[in-house]
């Protein structure tokens, strides 16, 4: 998928403006995709397996389905393996029943792969009533040996493996050419379907067509306030709302249990809200001017939730704003697809800005990387949020240290170290970009 181009800024701006606008180097790295020699001997072999079938299971939003479709393309050419096109189970929070062909171009990816793994998109008669192994716990950070001795064996003798829950279970720090194989998955086989990508792109086409702009992924639906058992920042009348469904459900609440919701948004686990995002973008030099593309779903409170940035920057737009009578209607009650024409719009937007570090933020600053260096602002929420309650900090001093604390978050390229917490696919450098 390939984003509109990058705007050259022209007009009466002050330097700051200019320098908002102003897109990372890219100091010269490229996708970079060559396997071993090895790999690709291997290759003439793996891809013409017809005998073990891998089955997965996936489910949740669009972002965090794409990194277990990644996965298990992965785990395919792990276990020498033909993957079935993986299957897309009814999230318990979205209720989206869209299956993968929905989404995603079926063929596009089947035929991208083609040198890596076999693809197929259904499950041959033979295997339907054969023997399986059914796997719906693995270990965090598995890697390809560990898979190798739990599956293969079984493999082998059943024919057939089916996958559930593989949520992130993959280890982030794979050889090389699995690695290359992880960026080919995510950024060349995962095309979205055509109807979807047509529209999207229609969309990206009305933004840009009036010169750069943001795009902002705000986090501010209800399940999320659930989650992360934080405050929306809209008042007593709705908290009481969240902590009551929290109360209701607490077995949804992620991540540090005995921490408060001060707490927790001072460690920087909460979503920033519109007022703090507003806060952020002015402060970092944003023109009131700028168009902003609000992406995410339905936020809780309406409105009421984005009025904040919506007065700071009045020039906002979301997709059903943007949309003409009837281009959304056959998505309605589709998720999944909402959030794929967010995905669309965003990678063609000139600034990408999170409200929440989660899989569309990582998939996004991965994507942008790869194709072409697209400025990228991750909020350092941990480091910023203090700030933001120091109402003696005058504007001039809270732009100056937002500026400082955001200095090296801009999309230059970043190396992905060996902390594995850092996927490749939010970090394709060096493994799958080299300077040209």
């Amino acid at each position: 998928m390939v984003p509109l181009p990058a705007h050259w800024v022209v007009g009466n701006l002050t330097e700051e403006e200019r320098e908002f606008w102003l897109q990372p180097s890219g100091e010269n790295y490229r996708p970079c995709l060559d396997f071993a020699i090895a790999y690709r001997r291997e290759s003439a072999r793996v891809t013409k397996e017809k005998r073990r079938f891998l089955v997965v299971v996936v489910s949740g939003g669009l972002n965090r389905v794409r990194n277990q479709i990644v996965d298990a393309v992965v785990i395919a050419r792990i276990l020498e393996a033909a993957l079935v096109v993986p299957v897309l189970q009814v999230d318990h929070v979205w209720g989206d029943e869209s299956g993968f062909s929905d989404i995603f171009d079926v063929e596009h990816f089947i035929r991208t792969l083609q040198a890596d793994v076999r693809v197929i998109s259904s499950l041959p008669s033979t295997h339907l009533v054969s023997r399986q192994t059914v796997a719906t716990q693995l270990p965090h950070h598995v890697h390809p040996l560990w898979i190798r001795a739990r599956f293969l064996k079984q493999l082998k003798q059943e024919g057939l493996l089916v996958l559930k829950v593989l949520d992130s279970k993959l280890s982030k720090s794979l050889p090389p050419d699995l690695q290359k194989l992880r960026c080919k998955a995510a950024f060349h086989a995962l095309r979205f379907a055509a109807p979807i990508w047509e529209l999207g792109n229609r969309l990206a086409r009305r933004m840009w067509i009036e010169g750069p702009y943001v795009a902002l992924h705000m986090r501010l639906e209800k399940d999320v306030w659930i989650r992360t058992g934080c405050l929306t920042g809209l008042g007593s009348q709705y908290d009481a709302i969240i902590r009551r469904d929290r109360d209701l459900q607490s077995k949804f609440l992620t991540r540090s249990f005995n921490m408060s919701h001060i707490q927790r948004r001072l460690a920087g686990l909460c979503p920033l809200n519109a007022l703090e995002m507003a806060r952020l973008l002015k402060a970092l030099g944003a023109p009131k001017a700028a168009r902003i593309y609000i992406a995410g779903g339905e936020p809780f409170g309406g409105a009421l939730a984005l009025k904040p940035l919506v007065e700071e920057f009045p020039n906002a737009a979301t997709k059903e704003t943007l949309a003409r009578e009837g281009e959304l209607v056959p998505y309605v009650n589709r998720s999944s697809v909402l959030a794929a024409i967010d995905y669309i719009v965003s990678l063609s937007s000139d600034v990408f800005v999170p409200s929440y570090g989660g899989n569309m933020a990582r998939v996004m600053q991965g994507h942008r990387a790869y194709v072409g260096h697209g400025k990228f602002i991750k909020p350092n929420k941990r480091l910023m949020l203090p700030f933001f309650e120091e109402a003696a900090v005058s504007d001039a001093e809270f732009s100056s240290m937002m500026k400082k604390l955001h200095l090296n978050l801009h999309g230059q390229p970043e190396l992905r170290t060996n902390d594995r917490a850092r996927d490749v696919v939010a970090y394709p450098v060096p493994e799958c970009m080299c300077k040209h």
